[in-house]
């Protein structure tokens, strides 16, 4: 089993930055192939962006590439979500998971479904004002 506890969310005005952080306990975080995933009132949940055990590959959604990075520091047992030049849009509850899915150079568009994670945050929530 893992734990896994988010942070960081808030309310910040249109343009803003947040880095929200999920913490892990239980087994080996570098275990795990981590991604983040949001769900907005009445849509369904959807993926953000996701890192291999290592960070070294890293898959993001279109609505976010070049605003969000996601990372992680294996030697914390953290993963981070940076996101800058927020919009409203950008408004939801934020969800880390972890995934014991295997992970290479070339499957991280696999990792969009959110069926391929094992284990889940409780969510932080991040409110954008216009």
């Amino acid at each position: 089993q893992v734990q896994l506890v988010e942070s960081g969310g808030g309310l910040v005005q249109a343009g803003g930055s947040l880095r929200l952080s999920c913490t892990t306990s239980g087994r080996t975080f570098s275990n795990y192939v981590m991604g983040w995933f949001r769900q907005a009132p009445g849509k369904e949940r959807e993926f953000v962006a996701v890192i291999s055990r290592r960070g070294v590959f890293t898959y993001y959604a279109g609505s976010v590439k070049n605003r969000f990075t996601i990372s992680r520091d294996n030697a914390k047992n953290t993963l981070y979500l940076q996101m800058n030049i927020l919009k409203p849009e950008d408004t939801a509850v934020y969800y880390c998971a972890a995934s014991n899915a295997p992970y290479n150079s070339e499957n991280g568009s696999l990792f969009v479904d959110s069926l391929r994670y094992d284990y889940w945050g409780q969510g932080t929530q991040v409110t954008v004002s216009s």
